[in-house]
């Protein structure tokens, strides 16, 4: 099972919309073993999942997790789906 997680400064609003899109998207992409969660950057670790998804603001802030799915716009559907479709490919996993 891969897991995903948004990341945002807070945790609270945007990273439970980015975590919602996170699911919509990897269902439509056809993956149906993961999990997803959100978090606030002081409380992610690099355990918590495989891959990351945060806006551009948090790239570096947010470095040490690991696999970052780094967006420039976290309220574009569509970007999130091309780049876990790109980052889901290279991995293999669809």
């Amino acid at each position: 099972m891969k897991k995903f997680a948004a990341v945002c400064g807070s945790g609270l609003g945007s990273s439970f919309m980015v975590e919602m899109n996170i699911d919509k998207a990897l269902k439509e992409l056809g993956l149906s073993d993961y999990s997803v969660s959100h978090s606030d950057l002081g409380g992610a670790s690099p355990s918590m999942a495989d891959y990351f998804v945060v806006g551009r603001d948090l790239e570096k802030p947010a470095a040490h997790l690991g696999n970052l799915i780094v967006l420039n716009s976290i309220i574009d559907y569509q970007e999130l789906k091309d780049r876990l479709e790109e980052v889901l490919k290279n991995d293999g996993l669809i």
